[in-house]
């Protein structure tokens, strides 16, 4: 049933009910066109609503396009659904809406001259309604729809006018925030492409992405390293790609066409471990019903990668030293020495040299170990790598899914402000749960988990930090790249951290890595009664809190744990 536009000055209760309909109709309008919807299908719905709450029989949204042209984007009913896709933008009606930039009310169609043919066919006595979609003052489109005849009573179109042209300026935001979004997801393309141009000539390993100063030093380290037979040792907090790095080795080096056997040390109890490294003969052991081979030597002629390294016992560490100084090894229950030809390449993300110095690694086997050592950059030293490494992550999500979904530009700069303690594996993380979860093709920066305050990472990090000695981590080269060190002395000192540049700007601040409870107060975080007069003015909404305050939910929340303020649910 169309709205009623002939009634009396009398009938409050009718206009009434008339305004809640149209207020109802905005309202769904609106939620269309807020939601994650590529245009086509908002304009195809924002009609439908049209057509069910306020009885306007057909519609049509089009929009002029590069060409020059009215696209159709959006068009329902029996006149419109049959239209072409382009239509001529300076002539017939369409064309003096867009000339004159205002609305144009034809009251009856079978009257009007610009209609001839099939346009006025079953179209007696049917008005047409036609309001231009703007950008700002300008003309980018129009919205029309017909009014069938009401009663054959005289109709007043000043209403349908007033909500059309309301609908259109809703079209038109809609319609610029969709373009804005998709300029910026071509210039990411296009940087994504440039970066990859970069690459060409530089350093690649196929299996790892990172185009950044930081990883295409290690990388420049590992085509020097792998050709050769020397042991490798890889440094780095644990996700920042050691496996990854271990197989590039492998497979950059003569033993290329040989196994590749890894072995993770901290996941197997001494004595297991060293059956699965040994091997053991039959009848060694309780369930030894037949002659094993060790992992030793299934790498004959390949690679052995050893991660964690670190882990491995005292008892272990003197057994592993005897196979690496001679590559000679006897099984578990067996007397025959056998030998192995194989390239060890180690991994861990422990302290090595403060376990020297605390007696709970030989000394011998680190200097053993410690042949070519690689130190790989935590997530946090090298965010240019991220947006390659999330397009890598949405590109095998969506094959393994048969999906196309899309990271928007708010939610990669929130990805680049985080911290990532747990480094390129929380990122790989991050993004498949993201993708997952969201109900759209687009990952916005609501569907992250710290846009609503729910990620701790922040706090894993500072947690890791203060476990280390004040002033030092093993995670970074002892020196800057670049520069020559001088041979180290035993006992051995930790290196010392590496801090990267300060930042100049709030906008390049680094969220994440704020003191602990009880320190001074630190630049940009709010003191305890300006964070609670926040919090109360925006009703304990934290994403509000934070725009408040020019901070990230991240930092929000952390202040308000740093600040021991329990949040209040109202």
């Amino acid at each position: 049933m169309s709205i009623d536009n002939t009634l009396p000055a009398s009938g409050d209760a009718a206009r009434e009910r008339v305004a809640d309909r149209e207020l109802v109709t905005i309202y769904e309008i609106s939620k269309i066109l807020t939601a994650p919807l590529d245009f086509h299908t908002g304009a195809r719905q924002l009609l439908a609503v049209l057509t069910a709450h306020l009885g306007m029989r057909h519609g049509l949204i089009a929009l002029v396009q590069g060409d020059g042209r009215l696209h159709v984007f959006g068009a329902t009913g029996a006149v419109f659904a049959g239209s072409p896709a382009v239509l001529d933008a300076d002539q017939g009606l369409f064309g003096q809406v867009l000339k004159s930039n205002s609305p144009v009310v034809v009251p009856d169609i079978a009257r009007e001259p610009l209609f001839v043919g099939q346009d006025r066919q079953g179209r007696d006595g049917v008005a047409l309604l036609a309001v231009p979609i703007r950008d700002g003052r300008r003309a980018i489109g129009l919205l029309s729809v017909d009014r069938p005849p009401e009663d054959n009573r005289p109709v007043r179109y000043e209403r349908d006018v007033r909500i059309l042209t309301l609908v259109a300026n809703l079209l038109g935001q809609s319609w610029r925030l969709h373009r804005k979004i998709a300029e910026e997801r071509e210039a990411h393309r296009q940087e994504t492409r440039r970066l990859k141009t970069q690459l060409k000539g530089r350093y690649r390993v196929d299996n790892v992405v990172g185009m950044s100063k930081r990883m295409q030093e290690v990388l420049a380290d590992v085509h020097q390293a792998a050709p050769g037979h020397a042991t490798v040792l890889l440094r780095g907090e644990s996700g920042t790609g050691k496996e990854a790095i271990a197989h590039a080795i492998h497979y950059l080096s003569p033993r290329a066409k040989s196994p590749f056997v890894k072995v993770n040390c901290a996941a197997l109890p001494e004595t297991l471990l060293e059956s699965e490294l040994f091997g053991h003969e039959k009848g060694a052991f309780t369930g030894a019903t037949s002659e094993r081979k060790g992992r030793f030597e299934l790498a004959e002629g390949g690679t052995l990668f050893l991660d964690e390294i670190g882990d491995i016992t005292p008892t272990f560490q003197a057994k592993l030293l005897r196979v690496l100084q001679e590559h000679e090894f006897e099984r578990v229950g067996g007397n025959k020495t056998l030998k192995a030809d194989f390239r060890l390449v180690a991994a861990t993300n422990r302290n090595l040299e403060e376990m020297v110095q605390k007696g709970e690694f030989r000394a011998d086997l680190y200097f053993r170990l410690n042949v070519v050592t690689l130190f790989l950059p935590a997530l946090r030293e090298r965010k240019d790598d991220i947006p390659l490494l999330v397009e890598h992550f949405l590109a095998r999500f969506n094959k393994d899914n048969d999906r196309a979904v899309a990271l928007e530009a708010e939610a990669m700069d929130l990805l680049l402000h985080c911290n990532w303690p747990g480094n390129v594996r929380e990122l790989q993380n991050c993004i498949e749960r993201a993708a997952t979860m969201t109900r759209s093709d687009h990952i916005r920066a609501d569907d992250l988990r710290c846009f609503k305050g729910q990620c701790f990472s922040s706090m894993l990090l500072n947690a890791e930090q203060n476990r280390c000695t004040p002033g030092g981590s093993f995670l970074a080269p002892p020196h800057p790249a670049g520069q020559p060190s001088a041979p180290p002395t035993f006992p051995i000192a930790m290196p010392p951290r590496h801090h990267p540049a300060a930042p100049k700007n709030g906008d390049d601040r680094d969220d994440g890595e704020f003191p602990p409870a009880g320190d001074g107060g630190i630049a940009g975080i709010p003191e305890r009664e300006q964070l609670v007069a926040a919090m109360e003015k925006c009703g304990w909404v934290q994403a509000k809190a934070a725009r408040l305050l020019n901070l990230t939910p991240r930092q929000i929340g952390y202040a308000l744990k740093k600040h021991r303020i329990p949040v209040k649910r109202l």
